[in-house]
């Protein structure tokens, strides 16, 4: 038998879904509950941000777990499934109709002052920031000095990440196919003295990041995906793509660039399409 594992929100449609979910998982014949461990699928109800939950609930499982979300609030990019298709979602679970994808995900080691060392994967971004004061942080790629960077903080992002944070601090959307990761200065200081690229830098999956802050009396924050982290005493990061992928089952799939489309743009006039009510985008 198959087991899924339930992770919801906390809100009353999401708990109120979650219960009938479950109720019918069991009689299709599936092992169904929440917190389950080890399961063969995680069913995230909610948002987008819930979704990053349940990755992070079990982001030990990335080679056997399969994601899928059933959504209770707006169009998200990972979640696909709408409450009413709830019967069309178990029966093609049923009926093994499921395809699969899979997305890059961004490895992050982790190098305190204690001499600890933390590995942990992210599926958007993780952002190293100060408050208050200016930060300053060397960077070098693939082992080689790049750039002193002075100001806010730094964002590195996966594709599917690239329309998070990335992409309000001006960073390019990048399709998931597109195995690279991408880095984005916030407020970066650029004058007479001090200069930076001050511009998105994209690495190819063979290549890697390092950040060395130089300041070590300067509180910073750490935040991998939604998960945060203050005052860290952080000697180095090391950023790169990591060999595990995310997996998601589903039987319907709204293109990468429809979700791009509607989460920013909205729908266009077919009169003022150039693509003449063409949807596809194949």
């Amino acid at each position: 038998m198959k087991k899924i594992a339930i992770y919801r929100n906390s809100h009353t449609a999401s708990i109120q879904l979650a219960s009938k979910v479950k109720e019918k998982l069991v009689q299709a014949g599936f092992i169904c509950q929440e917190g389950l461990l080890n399961p063969d699928y995680v069913l995230s109800i909610g948002g987008d941000g819930t979704l990053l939950g349940a990755f992070h609930a079990y982001e030990d499982h990335m080679d056997r777990v399969q994601f899928l979300g059933l959504h209770t609030g707006h169009l998200g990019f990972y979640t696909d499934w709408l409450p009413d298709e709830l019967d069309c979602m178990i029966d093609s679970l049923v009926q093994n109709r499921m395809k699969e994808t899979s997305y890059p995900l961004l490895e992050v080691k982790l190098y305190f002052q204690d001499q600890t060392i933390e590995r942990r994967l992210a599926l958007n971004e993780v952002a190293l920031r100060s408050f208050g004061k200016t930060m300053v942080c060397d960077v070098s790629i693939k082992d080689v000095f790049f750039e002193t960077f002075r100001g806010d903080g730094l964002c590195v992002a996966t594709p599917t990440g690239s329309t998070g944070l990335n992409k309000s601090l001006g960073g390019a959307v990048l399709h998931p196919c597109v195995e690279a990761i991408q880095m984005t200065e916030m407020a970066s200081v650029n004058n007479r003295l001090f200069r930076t690229l001050a511009s998105p830098i994209i690495l190819p999956k063979q290549e890697w990041l390092d950040l060395y802050p130089q300041e070590a009396d300067i509180p910073l924050s750490l935040s991998i995906d939604h998960l945060f982290r203050d005052h860290c005493q952080i000697e180095r990061l090391r950023l790169q793509m990591a060999q595990e992928r995310v997996h998601f089952v589903y039987a319907k799939h709204l293109h990468y660039w429809d979700r791009v489309e509607a989460s920013f743009i909205g729908h266009r006039q077919v009169d003022k399409s150039p693509l003449q009510g063409d949807k596809s985008w194949n």
